[in-house]
């Protein structure tokens, strides 16, 4: 598989992950959980589309989800 299918696949999948996880915690607005966690409402819908997020942005995530990197990566990934 090359660079660019790979880098798509992944985004891909930490944008799954990150539905899945918002959906989870009760979130069923993209809105309301991005104001909760401090990320803009529109920036944050790109991420579950699959847009490239940033590693910060990622960390607000995951910690509003109480959360460690090991633990988000454990599931939805090849």
């Amino acid at each position: 598989m090359n660079d660019i299918l790979e880098d798509e696949k992944l985004l891909k999948q930490l944008g799954e992950r990150i539905r899945t996880l918002r959906k989870k915690a009760g979130f069923s607005s993209q809105e309301t959980f991005a104001y909760e966690a401090g990320i803009p409402r529109a920036q944050y819908g790109t991420y579950e589309k699959g847009v490239n997020i940033t590693v910060l942005n990622l960390k607000k995530i995951i910690k509003f989800h109480k959360m460690t990197f090991e633990e988000f990566f454990s599931e939805g990934f090849d």
